[in-house]
C-alpha cells in the first residue's frame, strides 16, 4: 500500500493540529509545538502501520508537544508572581484562557475531543483512562468552559 506524500497530510490536518496547540498555548507556543508536532511525524511516517488513523495520530502527538511546551514553560519563573489572582469576575476570557483554568484531564478531554476531532475511544486511551472517563471530564469540562465564557447560567 503506498502512503499519501507527506506534505499532503500535513495540508489535510495541519489546521485541526494548529487548533489543538492553540487551545494549550499562546500563539507563539502553539506555532513551536505545531512545528515540533511535524517534525516528530515526519520522522515516524515511514514507520506507522497502514490502518491508523492520521488525523487521531497527529492529534495524540500535538496534544503532546503542546504538553511539553507547558512543561518547559512551569519551570521558568519570569516577573514578579501576583499575591493573589485576578479577579473571577471577568467574563471576557478566551477559549485558552478559559481552558488553561480547567484541570488538566478536563482540558484534555475536551481539547481531544472537541478540537482534536478525536473519539471517546481515542480519547480514553490517550489519557489512560476508560472511555466513560474520557466523556465525564470532556462533558464537566464543557459545562465549566460554558461558565467560564458566560454562555451558560451555572
Amino acid at each position: 500500500m503506498t502512503r499519501a506524500p507527506f506534505e499532503t497530510i500535513v495540508a489535510a490536518h495541519g489546521a485541526r493540529v494548529w487548533r489543538v496547540c492553540r487551545a494549550l498555548l499562546d500563539e507563539v507556543d502553539a506555532d513551536d509545538a505545531w512545528s515540533e508536532t511535524f517534525l516528530a511525524a515526519l520522522e515516524a511516517y515511514p514507520r506507522l502501520a497502514h490502518h491508523t488513523s492520521i488525523e487521531g495520530w497527529l492529534v495524540t502527538i500535538a496534544h503532546r508537544k503542546a504538553i511539553d511546551v507547558l512543561r518547559r514553560r512551569s519551570r521558568l519563573v519570569v516577573g514578579d508572581v501576583p499575591d493573589r489572582p485576578a479577579p473571577a469576575a471577568e467574563r471576557d476570557l478566551d477559549l485558552a484562557r478559559a481552558l488553561a483554568l480547567l484541570p488538566p484531564r478536563q482540558r484534555a478531554a475536551v481539547v481531544l475531543h472537541h478540537l482534536g476531532g478525536l473519539p471517546f475511544p481515542e480519547v480514553a486511551a490517550t489519557l489512560g483512562s476508560s472511555v466513560d472517563a474520557a466523556r465525564r471530564a470532556s462533558s464537566d469540562g464543557v459545562r465549566r468552559l460554558r461558565e467560564l465564557l458566560g454562555g451558560a447560567d451555572a
